[in-house]
């Protein structure tokens, strides 16, 4: 695979399910701190490292942002270190959250 690949909420919650495919999530602390793909892994600029000695190069990878357009940067970037299959979701967190609030986890405690 030379490029990402776009997919859907819907495809994306089918890899989810069947643990086919990494969820990454490149959203701010805070923002992922508040609520996050269950099992998703927060990569950032600090994380990348623990992600690439600990990651699988040829199981797929979904990244995940706000609305599904920072993620696609960083989908070709993850290509470009040697992943085979990278896929952007479409929609986002903001998607995922609409369609399937049961599969969202929170850091923060409740008040």
């Amino acid at each position: 695979m030379e490029h990402f690949q776009a997919i859907s909420p819907e495809q994306a919650y089918q890899h989810w399910q069947d643990k086919s495919a990494i969820m990454v999530d490149i959203r701010d602390p805070q923002s992922f701190q508040a609520g996050h793909a269950c099992g998703a892994f927060h990569l950032t600029n600090e994380t990348l490292n623990e992600f690439m000695l600990q990651a699988n190069f040829e199981q797929p990878v979904m990244v995940m942002c706000y609305h599904g357009h920072s993620s696609q940067n960083a989908a070709q970037y993850l290509l470009n270190l040697g992943f085979e299959a990278v896929y952007s979701i479409n929609g986002g967190f903001e998607a995922w959250l609409k369609n399937y609030p049961h599969a969202v986890d929170s850091l923060r405690n409740p008040a």
